[in-house]
């Protein structure tokens, strides 16, 4: 697990004493080697920070080249079948000189070029210079995983092309996007390939592009997508838990292997313990496991963890907050480039710099809701669609109309105000931040109005109402509501906020994160063939996984509730949040209109739900200023 970044100018050599210190800004995920490397003209650099976990000698340095020079790559994640597909390009003549799976990327690449993608099963963000011979021209290659664990963030232009795993690692300093900022305040980050940075990208999911260096054209390719719902015939309950758990328990067979401490991020929720359970069954030697308690807290899941870690005599190590403070957050402030407004990033930051000194490589359980069904607003979603029913969409829309009318953090609000086109597609208008009635007060007059959000062109895709528009055409790629709501949350939140929160918690301590349950084949088998009935039904939710559970997990094991690693954001933010806000308020970008934070404030110490809207603006906050600071002007590092 590494940090990579690299850049393409069309003006002149680069800077190599600027492409270091750009590289350096991204240490921490990388704090064990460094690497740079510059093509014969001084026009492509690609430059590396490694984090070492497979071949631990100096074979695994990066910028690695292939035997012949042609071929220079960086990269950043694991590919976990390397072992398999090292046998296979050996069997076709491929002398290796390392252990480490970046050289045996580097050599899928040579044998398969952009077909090499669909063999790789692994979390990555990796690029790969082609310098060209007389029949192909002079190109770079860059690729992400399928589900999106690693980040890669790029800027394309007039004077060149850099690209890089954090924003902080670009040229700056950087302006706030107003569409990106509309996404972020409706949803809670900025989504898909949209940065919060003007003039930056992200590379989305399951993508590739191809920089041609001579043209300068750039194109960006998907070459993988969720397979469509073809639910098997007659699937029993027992025949989809026994094909998740051999898939689940392959998945964690490739994912044990390292050359470092391996240990498990234990909440005490239903999925990271069934990581845990096939981690003791597959493991070596006795896991180690970490949670996150508070005490005293209705979200403190840390008798949960430890009922698991004393079942499979886990190492367990638990880190306790005894008292709320957002302190915390100015911790972590110079970690902060592309705001996120997930709150559960504090916890996991803790947890993982807890693990991080004992393990360099940790096992989770993100995924497995997304995959199953395991929300309980899916649940909600078809218990509501029996009542819904029975009205007309006028009156729906009318009462969620009245319910958006009232003050952000009233009880119910939400609910009522998500109800507006049906149960199912509460999940698109259901947000916990700022819904579109919200985003009309804390928005300025000049944003909406270069938003072209009046209210009779709210439907125009590229309006206010663009981050909604987005959810819905997810949500229109499902067959069934359950398998609606599951790709909506598999290509929204999960990459574009789970995901990017379990990277930053992670890599800020240089650890590396495994996620056994987005194993590909896993992800497949799970939207292709498994009924909805099978994943929530009217009953409840989890429904494969609380059978594994059986299997696998003790019996007086309770997992009725859903938290993770959460924090009460509401105590949290009343705590001390006048006083953060009284620092970081000025930093916000001027589109925010001041006014309306009074407003949110004075509605959370009267008892309203606004601290999760009010952490938001202080992530917000912290994010401009940062990228008010970051980097060097493009045109010194191009």
């Amino acid at each position: 697990m590494c940090a990579i970044h690299g850049a393409v100018s069309y003006r002149g050599p680069l800077d190599p004493v600027l492409l270091a210190q750009a590289r350096d800004r991204l240490t921490h995920r990388g704090p064990d080697d460094a690497g740079l490397w510059q093509s014969v003209n001084g026009r492509v650099a690609l430059t590396h920070r490694r984090l070492s976990v497979i071949d631990l000698t100096p074979g695994g340095h990066q910028p690695m080249l292939d035997e012949d020079g042609r071929l220079a790559i960086v990269f950043n994640g694991e590919i976990y079948n390397f072992e398999a597909l090292r046998n296979e390009l050996s069997a076709m003549g491929h002398a290796f000189r390392s252990r480490s799976d970046t050289e045996v990327l580097l050599a899928a690449w040579r044998a398969w070029g952009p077909g090499c993608l669909s063999r790789l099963n692994g979390m990555f963000a990796f690029a790969i210079h082609d310098r060209g011979d007389a029949a192909t021209p002079a190109r770079l290659f860059l690729a992400r995983d399928r589900v999106g664990k690693k980040p890669l963030y790029y800027r394309h232009d007039g004077d060149g092309f850099v690209f890089a795993s954090e924003l902080k690692a670009l040229p700056g300093p950087h302006a706030i996007d107003l569409r990106a900022l509309n996404h972020y305040l409706a949803l809670g980050y900025v989504p898909g390939a949209s940065c919060i940075a003007s003039g930056v990208h992200k590379l989305p999911p399951a993508h590739c592009a191809i920089l041609e260096i001579g043209t300068h054209r750039l194109e960006i390719r998907r070459y993988w997508a969720l397979p469509p719902h073809q639910p098997i015939t007659g699937l029993t309950m027992q025949d989809a838990a026994d094909r998740a758990q051999a898939l689940l328990e392959d998945s964690m067979r490739l994912r044990m292997v390292s050359d470092v401490p391996i240990g498990v991020l234990l909440s005490g929720g239903l999925d990271s313990s069934l990581v845990t359970a096939l981690a003791a069954r597959g493991g070596s030697g006795r896991i180690r496991t970490f949670t996150f308690a508070q005490p005293g807290s209705p979200l403190d899941e840390a008798a949960r963890a430890r009922l698991i870690a004393r079942h499979f005599d886990t190492e367990h190590h638990e880190l306790t907050v005894e008292a709320p403070s957002l302190s915390l957050l100015e911790r972590m402030a110079p970690l902060i480039d592309e705001p996120l407004a997930d709150s559960s990033l504090i916890p996991t930051w803790l947890v993982c710099g807890l693990a991080r000194t004992e393990v360099t490589v940790t096992l989770g359980g993100d995924g497995g809701d997304e995959l199953f069904g395991g929300y309980d607003n899916y649940a909600q979603a078809l218990r509501d669609e029996r009542w819904t029913g029975c009205f007309p969409g006028s009156l729906l829309r009318a009462i969620a109309n009245l319910a958006a009318a009232l003050p952000a953090g009233v009880r119910g609000r939400n609910r009522l105000a998500a109800l507006r086109e049906g149960a199912g597609r509460a999940i698109v208008w259901g947000s916990p931040y700022f819904d579109v009635a919200l985003r009309r007060r804390i928005l300025s007059c000049d944003a909406l109005a270069t938003l072209d959000a009046q209210p009779e062109q709210e439907q125009e895709r590229g309006g206010l109402l663009e981050p909604e528009s987005g959810l819905l055409a997810l949500f229109g790629l499902g067959r069934g509501m359950i398998d609606a709501m599951t790709r909506t949350d598999f290509g929204s939140i999960l990459p574009d906020d789970f995901l990017v929160k379990v990277d930053r918690a992670s890599m800020a301590h240089a650890l590396e994160m495994r996620s056994p349950l987005l194993d590909y084949r896993l992800v497949e088998f799970a939207f292709r063939d498994v009924p909805d009935a099978l994943k929530a039904s009217l009953a409840g939710t989890r429904l494969i996984q609380r059978e594994l559970s059986r299997r696998l997990l003790p019996a007086d094991a309770d997992f009725t509730r859903k938290q993770g690693f959460s924090i009460p954001i509401d105590d949290w933010m009343r705590a001390d949040g006048e006083r953060l806000f009284e620092q970081w308020s000025p930093r916000l970008p001027p589109m925010i209109e001041r006014r309306e934070l009074r407003s949110l404030l004075d509605g959370l110490h009267a008892g309203r739900t606004n601290g999760a809207r009010l952490y938001a603006l202080l992530v917000l906050a912290i994010a401009n200023d940062n990228l008010g600071r970051a980097g060097a002007p493009l045109d010194t590092c191009l």
